[in-house]
């Protein structure tokens, strides 16, 4: 047999190596104290399990100590920018108290979701984070209540699990906040499609601090940009086209601050000279590449990955039960654009 092909090395293989029986390895790889094993036997197996590469059997071990020191982690494409940045900051902190991430992919199947959450469980998983790629209302299968679940970057509908949001309306009003020091009285806003939570959060966010201002929110200055490069630049064409148009734009995203970049560039304006732009979401790859750079407020998706943890362990730690909603504050970025 080939040195990869190899059967793994057993608790019997270590007792035959190390001379002692195999109860007695036991109690030793599993650490039970409670049990007297000579401090010398203690060694000798300790010693042939690393000298033969022995591996514990984690499928009996989370059996045994009832607790797999596993988490699973469900989202829809673990390989989008904002999946990666929920996965990573729920990783760094799971392995601060030495636990680990199970991480399946449902590319937004519900068929595939229901299976990936059982194959999970079939992994004995202590808990589950549920991530979304964007801000909006879940529906979960009925086998995610079988362990504690955290929803993170999204909500139940139904209200039963507890949940790791963005602060949207905070983010929205720091975005107008920075516009009207800059000295900024009329303001654009080009939003998401409006009846999405970010959507709605931004904008009650953008109306607050305008109000606050003594400045009544203009719905010729409002219009939706659908998200998009493209829609932004539409949006931002109507804006800059009016009578008596914004001296600064606030964008509901990256993408579509790049479309309005393009719009205002045509209209041979400088940024921030002429007109002053705020992005929101911090896609790195448009934000900071952008001539000049974007000001911007960032989803903060790391750190909502790692509360999502945190309140996950609480829960299991029986800590917590609560089904409420944290939010998540949205830092400003200050680039050049404002």
């Amino acid at each position: 047999m080939s040195e990869t092909t190899r059967r793994p090395v057993t608790m019997a293989d270590v007792a035959r190596h190390a001379g002692v029986s195999r109860s007695a390895v036991s109690f030793v790889l599993n650490d039970r104290r409670s049990v007297s094993i000579a401090e010398d036997t203690r060694d000798r197996v300790l010693a042939a399990a690393a000298e033969l590469g022995y591996r514990p059997n984690a499928g009996a071990r989370a059996l045994a100590k009832k607790q797999s020191d596993w988490y699973g982690l469900v989202t829809e494409i673990v390989t989008a920018p904002f999946a990666v940045d929920i996965i990573k900051g729920a990783q760094d902190r799971a392995l601060v108290d030495e636990k680990y991430l199970l991480i399946a992919s449902t590319e937004s199947d519900p068929a595939a979701e229901t299976a990936a959450i059982e194959r999970l469980l079939e992994q004995r998983v202590e808990g589950l984070l549920y991530a979304a790629t964007w801000h909006r209302a879940v529906e979960l299968p009925a086998i995610a209540r079988e362990v504690p679940t955290v929803l993170v970057n999204c909500f139940d509908v139904e209200g039963r699990y507890p949940a790791i949001v963005p602060d949207e309306r905070t983010g929205g009003r720091r975005a107008t906040e920075r516009l009207l020091a800059a000295g900024h009285r009329r303001i654009g806003f080009i939003n998401l499609d409006p009846d999405i939570p970010a959507a709605v959060g931004r904008r009650v966010g953008y109306h607050e601090v305008l109000r606050e201002a003594g400045i009544a929110p203009d719905g010729n200055l409002e219009i939706s940009g659908h998200a998009t490069a493209d829609g932004g630049y539409t949006a931002a064409s109507a804006l800059l086209d009016l009578a008596d148009p914004p001296t600064a734009v606030f964008c509901a995203n990256d993408r579509m601050a790049m479309g309005a970049y393009d719009a205002i560039k045509e209209r041979g304006l400088r940024i921030p000279q002429d007109i002053a732009v705020i992005g929101f979401d911090n896609q790195e790859l448009i934000a900071a590449y952008l001539r000049p750079g974007l000001t911007t407020v960032a989803l903060p998706f790391e750190q909502m990955g790692a509360r999502g943890v945190d309140l996950l362990a609480a829960i299991i730690a029986g800590q917590s039960t609560g089904t409420g909603t944290v939010t998540v504050d949205c830092p400003l970025l200050e680039r050049a654009s404002v």
